[in-house]
């Protein structure tokens, strides 16, 4: 593959839910001679940006990147990390009720899953809580500073890894909500967290089709060892293996199909309803006809 390709810098994050798509691709780096994939990992906040700089040729980035960026953004469903139903890892921790909360303490690792949480409070309870930025890792403020966190607040939206390896003491939120599940009740659609990303202006050069086409074949092969998979990965992430293949195989969704789509385009719409503006339009990247894979 390196040897007929250009050189393609592809933009991730190495968590236990980014294995299935991006396993398998740093073994297809380049080959001295500036072709071939580069994998760059990356905070999840960055990649967006990212790609909009050209610093990465395309990246697994947060689905509101392609609604607050659609004029410099195009997705590419060569693979996505979603749901259709719950998704475990995407919950909001509360001490009172639901329909009382007044502020959400938001994990800041994903932006998608901030703005979905203001609109399940909106449409479910008629709520629009103040949203604090919140590092969970050292349970502090953003921008408070050291020696201002330890404690845990009372409503908190927590993502990723850190809800099954750093979960906060269920006594102390008896009242909690899957933001899978809650989407899926609302609105009958699966729900798109992240999806594959390229900068606008560069959708028609050659090494955006070839390894937007390396994306997907990577996805189906590792799809089809998925035991072999969390065998090596989930006791790297402190994941215990039965609940990392709940979790893989039961509850994510790697690969976009119409009703991926139907539910970004609803996403943008509730997004757009929530903030009184016009829905975006989400525009993907189609395969030109000529490319091939060596």
């Amino acid at each position: 593959l390196s040897c007929c390709m250009e050189h393609c810098t592809i933009a991730a994050v190495r968590y236990l839910n980014t294995v299935p798509l991006i396993e398998g691709l740093d073994e297809l780096g380049g080959t001295g001679d500036g072709g071939g994939v580069e994998l760059v990992l990356a905070a999840p906040s960055r990649i967006g940006a990212m790609v909009r700089s050209g610093e990465a040729d395309l990246g697994l980035a947060s689905i509101i990147e392609a609604s607050d960026f659609a004029s410099e953004l195009m997705l590419i469903p060569s693979g996505m990390i979603g749901c259709d139903g719950a998704t475990m890892t995407v919950r909001l921790f509360s001490s009172v009720p639901l329909e009382e909360i007044t502020e959400v303490y938001a994990d800041t690792d994903s932006r998608t899953s901030v703005v979905l949480c203001r609109v399940l409070l909106n449409r479910l309870f008629g709520i629009a809580p103040r949203m604090v930025e919140f590092d969970a890792r050292e349970r502090v403020v953003v921008g408070a500073g050291r020696g201002a966190g330890g404690e845990w607040p009372r409503s908190l939206l927590l993502i990723g890894d850190k809800v099954v390896t750093d979960s906060p003491p269920a006594v102390r939120y008896p009242y909690q909500l899957d933001l899978g599940k809650a989407w899926k009740e609302l609105t009958g659609l699966p729900f798109v967290y992240a999806m594959w990303m390229c900068r606008r202006d560069r959708a028609g050069r050659e090494n955006i089709a070839t390894a937007a086409m390396v994306l997907d074949r990577q996805l189906r092969h590792n799809l089809t060892r998925m035991e072999w998979i969390i065998g090596e990965h989930a006791s790297r992430h402190r994941w215990p293996n039965a609940l990392a293949r709940r979790y893989l195989s039961g509850l994510l969704r790697f690969r976009v199909g119409e009703a991926e789509k139907a539910a970004v385009a609803r996403f943008f719409a509730e997004i757009a309803a929530l903030e009184g503006t016009e829905a975006v339009a989400p525009d993907y990247w189609s395969r030109p006809a000529a490319v091939g894979v060596g």
